[in-house]
């Protein structure tokens, strides 16, 4: 028992880290969209205990409010959207469009890459430097996130809200419904 009250933090660490860890293979091994969904907020969760634990209690609440919160609904919403059921196999996968959906992920990924390499290179201050006193005072843990994120890591920051906003252009493009890309021909279905 004193084993436990002496390292309450790391049994508590390692016991939320493989909550988190399964969470996460439940996403990719689950068949049924609705219990990935499930698995997904299970591991959003697990990552905002595993932040308070660290004291960061910023993105622990912001992992609950815009992950755990508004992705989850924008995932649900997805779910609800597209037909599964009844579909053909020839009519889930667009093969017409797999070489410049391919291409469209090279140049992506290229994309991603860039950004993260010339965000690591900028110039600045950043960890434990940006906690250092701005003028008298000692900034807090939001206001270091918000400048080490807008001044540090500004590329990288901006290249996450490209690969979000062509992802949402993605999901419009695959949860519409329409008649052209039912059928081959074009045909309207009855």
């Amino acid at each position: 028992m004193d084993f436990l009250i002496a390292n309450f933090e790391a049994v508590l660490f390692y016991t939320v880290a493989l909550a988190a860890v399964a969470g996460g293979i439940g996403v990719v091994t689950l068949k049924h969209p609705v219990h990935a969904a499930l698995a997904l907020l299970e591991t959003f969760v697990m990552v905002a205990v595993l932040f308070v634990l660290r004291h960061a209690e910023f993105l622990a609440a912001v992992q609950v409010l815009v992950y755990a919160g508004g992705i989850m609904v924008l995932y649900l919403f997805a779910i609800m959207l597209v037909r599964f059921k009844g579909m053909r196999p020839d009519e889930v996968f667009l093969s017409g469009i797999a070489p410049l959906a391919i291409l469209g992920g090279v140049l992506l990924g290229s994309f991603v890459a860039i950004g993260i390499l010339l965000g690591t290179m900028a110039t600045g201050e950043g960890g434990a430097a940006a906690m250092r006193a701005v003028g008298d005072e000692l900034p807090g843990n939001t206001e270091a996130v918000g400048w080490v994120l807008y001044t540090t890591y500004l590329v990288p920051f901006e290249v996450v809200s490209v690969v979000l906003l062509v992802a949402m252009i993605g999901a419009i493009i695959f949860g519409r419904r329409d008649a052209e890309l039912s059928k081959p021909g074009g045909e309207v279905k009855p």
